[in-house]
């Protein structure tokens, strides 16, 4: 357990545990079932909750997961490779069910 000393470290603190939440969630991930969505972000900061850092402002697009009946998106930074490889898997082959006239 962290002991918070003073003020400044308390919003920290609370970041770190909301991360954890996510990484947490990330294992439970079934790539059979799981919501599959992206949206723009910052590239090192996916969930916009780390201080600004102008080094690093880079955004792109950043795919999340979740599952069906939960409502923790987690970044596929944050999952398993090999659950994010099924995922990937998944979507491939549910894009290359679509026949396209070019």
């Amino acid at each position: 357990m962290t002991t918070v000393v003073n003020k400044e470290q308390a919003p920290e603190l609370a970041t770190e545990e909301w991360l954890a939440i996510r990484k947490e969630a990330g294992f439970r991930i079934d790539p059979a079932t799981a919501k599959v969505t992206w949206w723009w972000a910052r590239v090192m900061d996916p969930y916009g909750v780390l201080p600004h850092c102008p080094e690093a402002d880079c955004v792109g697009r950043q795919y999340f997961a979740r599952s069906p009946d939960g409502d923790v998106w987690v970044s596929f930074h944050d999952i398993p490779q090999a659950t994010v490889d099924a995922l990937r898997e998944r979507a491939d082959a549910i894009d290359d069910d679509h026949d396209l006239p070019f």
